[in-house]
């Protein structure tokens, strides 16, 4: 029996997605992973199509849909084989803070360009000397008067360079408890004092405009603050949980999808007179694999339905988020290796899966930091 219970309109959603990104994404990913970044036209196509910030409220513009709408756009975004396209960065990780936490001044004025894509958000978290640990991040936020001086520096930041509007964590330095120190913001690209650095080149997801960002002196209406004063760690840690579980909404359709070209391949490629499945071992290798993305899949659903329901989840997002995303790797690899020396060959669909999932247990915590706060409340 599935666990979740897709209706006829998720199903419906889900064809709707498949059909835009093999029209407007597929034929073009090749052009953008050679360009670094995607172009802002197709974030507008997304947004003209409501595939944008869909849990936004009505009355803000959105669609005010579930999250199994979000779970399914992730889904086939993976099939793209590609990850520049950071919709799910911007929907369902950013926007929410300001959905959530910002006033309602602010949610006027912004929420609507994010869901029409006019606006592209990103998150400022991640120092070039802190990266999990949030708490000891350095980068200040000065009241003076009605506005906040903003001084410091973030790296690795998805959307950076294509950015119209950034939630950035800063400390208040004259706060000494540091949980109690940092702040949440927004802030416009072209604020002065506020400079998009160089686009880092990556290992893999070549086509994802990741960038420094630079602060000096960049003044902001304190009204900018998302929340009151001093909440900005727990508003980061509210958040973390669905942003972690999008690392497992990634992953586990990712095995799932790497699979399946691979078993084709097999199938296809022939050695010593017959196709590379009917060896022994393809077909161990291959339902060994198998066996590890229906488990994720079951403990992934689970884990959608019980993050819809409200439920405190941490633990287990945060086991989730660590096995996953290695179960995924190890699904990529041995593909990989079954594909032979054509695997590691650019042209085949393979070699960019393979480089590309690797950040997977990097990003949004580390896969050790997940394994620590498992522990933690385990009482370890």
């Amino acid at each position: 029996m599935d666990i979740i219970k897709y209706t006829e309109e998720h199903n419906i959603f889900r064809q709707t997605v498949r059909k835009f990104f093999e029209k407007e994404v597929i034929p073009y990913v090749d052009e953008w992973e050679e360009a670094g970044i995607v172009p802002r036209s197709v974030w507008k196509r997304m947004g003209d199509e409501g595939f944008l910030c869909m849990d936004v409220p009505e009355e803000y513009g959105g669609l005010g849909a579930d999250f199994l709408y979000s779970v399914i756009l992730v889904e086939e975004l993976v099939r793209t084989n590609h990850a520049g396209l950071a919709a799910p960065l911007h929907s369902d990780v950013v926007v929410p803070y300001i959905t959530s936490f910002a006033s309602e001044d602010l949610k006027r004025k912004y929420l609507p360009g994010c869901i029409s894509g006019d606006i592209i958000t990103a998150v400022g978290m991640t120092e070039p000397n802190t990266g999990s640990d949030l708490a000891s991040i350095r980068t200040t936020a000065v009241e003076d008067g009605d506005h906040v001086i903003i001084n410091g520096q973030k790296t690795f930041i998805s959307n950076g360079i294509i950015c119209d509007l950034l939630v950035l964590a800063a400390r208040d330095p004259k706060v000494e408890n540091p949980h109690q120190a940092v702040d949440l913001y927004l802030v416009e690209a072209g604020t002065p004092g506020f400079e998009k650095g160089r686009k880092l080149k990556k290992i893999g997801w070549h086509s994802q405009d990741t960038a420094e960002l630079f602060f000096t002196d960049c003044r902001i209406p304190k009204s900018n603050r998302l929340g009151q004063k001093g909440g900005g760690f727990l508003m980061l840690m509210d958040k973390l949980q669905q942003e972690r579980l999008l690392v497992c909404v990634m992953a586990v359709p990712a095995a799932e999808y790497i699979l399946e070209m691979t078993i084709k391949y097999c199938k296809e490629r022939t050695a010593f007179g017959r196709p590379l499945s009917k060896f022994q071992n393809t077909q161990f290798k291959i339902v060994e694999m198998a066996a590890e993305a229906k488990l994720g899949r079951t403990f992934l659903d689970k884990l959608v339905m019980d993050h819809m329901e409200g439920k405190n989840i941490v633990v287990e997002v945060s086991m989730a988020k660590y096995w996953m995303s290695e179960m995924a790797m190890r699904v990529a690899d041995g593909c990989l290796q079954l594909h032979g020396g054509y695997g590691y060959c650019e042209e085949y669909p393979i070699a960019r899966a393979w480089r590309d999932m690797r950040v997977m247990q990097i990003f949004a915590g580390t896969n050790e930091i997940m394994k620590s706060i498992a522990a933690k409340f385990m009482g370890l």
